[in-house]
């Protein structure tokens, strides 16, 4: 049996962090698992900068209220659902991922929460389990599943590389000229094909 394992943010929807960031004319949120290996270091420089700015959960739901699927995501993924079973595998937050996936068809998604004061200020965060993608890949595959997994930056390369097949998608040309072995593809329907061939 298989199941399809997906990235969420850059695969399906822009990158929230980067489009808060242009919201509220902060630059240096631009920074995402895209641009830094390590995660945990991530999210502290990311809460450090919503300290430093007074920046809360509130403005940053108030950013992806507005925010729409990438053009082609909810099609591809309607079609992929229809063939296999497909989980949303994601180090974002519980707290920023309901508006989106309402338009996405409220597919299956394994995430992450944030720790929030009750004034709103975000103060920490809390994964699933350590290295959650890696981790849940391995549990599917140790229940019987066969995985197939894309996604774009550095946190997706272990659920990548241990599944049956996996791809980079719309990923950066670092990413992709460090892992030439990986198959790279910039549009749905060539994913698609290629996640059907390996089915």
């Amino acid at each position: 049996m298989n199941i399809v394992c997906l990235d969420v943010e850059g695969v399906l929807v822009p990158e929230i962090w980067i489009a808060f960031a242009d919201a509220v004319g902060a630059p240096e949120l631009r920074r995402t698992t895209r641009d830094e290996p390590d995660y945990a270091s991530l999210m502290r420089f990311r809460l450090g900068v919503l300290r430093e700015r007074g920046l809360g959960l509130r403005q940053i739901q108030d950013t992806i209220a507005g925010m729409e699927p990438l053009p082609g995501a909810r099609q591809f993924l309607d079609a992929l659902r229809a063939e296999t079973q497909v989980i949303l595998l994601s180090d974002t937050f519980e707290q920023f991922a309901a508006p989106l996936m309402r338009k996405l068809g409220f597919p299956t998604l394994f995430c992450n929460t944030l720790e929030v004061a009750p004034d709103g200020s975000v103060v920490g965060w809390k994964m699933r389990v350590e290295k959650s993608k890696l981790t849940t890949v391995r549990a599917l595959q140790s229940i019987g599943f066969d995985t197939i997994a894309a996604g774009d930056s550095h946190n997706d390369l272990d659920m990548i590389r241990a599944s049956k097949a996996g791809f980079l998608f719309r990923s950066t040309d670092a990413i992709k000229a460090a892992n030439p072995d990986l198959a790279a593809f910039d549009e749905y329907a060539d994913l698609h094909g290629a996640i059907r061939k390996a089915l």
